[in-house]
């Protein structure tokens, strides 16, 4: 009887396969593998880095505009003529006085704006500090917090609080030094500022990673997008458009020596040699870029406008002395709104029930059903009657 004879048999070990290397590692990769989405991270999922420091710059915001709307009781100051009666003490003014849905111009004044006679007059530099904070209306509210939510927190969840958090104060303070130099006689806020720092610095974190990045039209799209809209705002009353000049450069300055990506640069180095001679020149140019030298250039120059726009603010140099269309760039006059730039002098003719304001410079002159209203709030009217 035969014995069954055994099958030989081959054991397979079944390996995983390797994972893909990452995007600083070329070999036998193709180079369009290792791309980067601009609003994605690199490793294809959420970074999971806080983002604490803009959720409190918010929170500021809005703590900041809800004391200003407390201060201003338009229900009180400016008997009951409001917009949004339901709200309360928090209603905001007429739209003719401010279409942005916010509070007076001496409510502007009291928790903080800027005017030119703060800063010559009156010495009150804290004001540079504060105007950084408030906010004209709730329409630039809503616009401004909302874009710095979604720039802000991109930012941070790829560059860290740190970076973001500095860029974001000193954006907004530049913006601030910028709308002294510009301010006229209207109340100005520059809450802006900060936003359009940040707006500056993605700008350079882009150039920077060109070649890195994916969807970079879109990005600049978004970019340009995000400007304007916050520009054109800005042609308002109470909001000033030199803040977000100021606060722009000052956001792509730093970008440029803050966003510098270890990693990325690691992916530059690994490609110089592995592809076209078009793609190794721009290596080339790339790492020299990345090198100390244009970090420090740019440090260099952002000094410099910290430190200029700092002495034209000591001295107090008005540019508009030397620029007589620069008022358009921050408010744009229309029979909707005042851009209350006029020093305005009425002679006031009260009776038991009611009021009546004349205009010295040109003869117009208004009835109100009412007496008992405060002084600053007879110089808003006042503005609004000369204009």
């Amino acid at each position: 009887m035969e014995t069954p004879t055994k099958k030989p048999h081959t054991e397979i070990d079944m390996k995983p396969p390797p994972p893909p290397p990452p995007c600083f590692d070329f070999h036998d990769y193709p180079r369009e593998r290792c791309k980067i989405p601009v609003f994605r991270s690199r490793s294809g999922r959420s970074r999971t880095r806080d983002t604490w420091i803009i959720v409190v710059f918010v929170l500021l915001y809005i703590a900041a505009f809800i004391y200003t709307m407390v201060v201003n009781n338009c229900g009180k100051e400016s008997n009951g003529d409001c917009a949004i009666k339901a709200f309360g003490r928090v209603s905001f003014q007429p739209l003719y006085e401010n279409p942005l849905l916010g509070p007076s111009a001496s409510t502007l004044d009291k928790v903080g704006a800027l005017r030119r006679i703060h800063l010559t007059e009156y010495g009150q530099t804290w004001r540079l500090f504060v105007c950084p904070w408030l906010h004209a209306g709730a329409v630039h509210l809503i616009m401004n917090l909302g874009s710095i939510l979604f720039i802000g927190l991109f930012l941070e969840k790829e560059f860290g609080s740190l970076r973001v958090g500095i860029i974001y104060i000193l954006s907004a303070f530049v913006g601030s030094l910028v709308t002294a130099i510009f301010v006229r006689n209207s109340p100005a806020v520059a809450s802006s500022g900060a936003l359009f720092g940040l707006l500056g610095a993605m700008l350079s974190g882009l150039i920077q990673n060109w070649k890195i990045y994916t969807h970079k039209f879109a990005a600049l799209v978004l970019l340009f997008f995000l400007s304007a809209i916050n520009l054109a705002l800005g042609l308002l009353p109470y909001v000033d458009n030199f803040s977000n000049i100021g606060g722009f450069i000052s956001g792509l300055l730093l970008g440029l020596v803050l966003f510098f990506n270890p990693e990325l640069r690691q992916l530059a180095q690994t490609k110089a040699g592995l592809f076209e001679d078009n793609v190794k020149s721009f290596m080339k140019f790339k790492l020299k870029l990345d090198r100390p030298v244009l970090r420090i250039v740019s440090l260099l120059l952002f000094g410099l406008v910290f430190a200029g726009c700092l002495v034209a603010v000591l001295r107090g140099i008005n540019i508009n002395q030397y620029c007589g269309w620069c008022r358009y760039i921050n408010c744009v006059p229309s029979k909707r709104w005042s851009c209350n730039e006029i020093t305005a002098s009425c002679e006031t003719m009260a009776s038991d029930a009611q009021m009546t304001l004349t205009c010295m410079a040109n003869g117009n002159f208004k009835i109100f059903p009412y007496i008992n209203i405060s002084e600053e709030r007879i110089t808003d009217l006042c503005t609004l009657i000369c204009s």
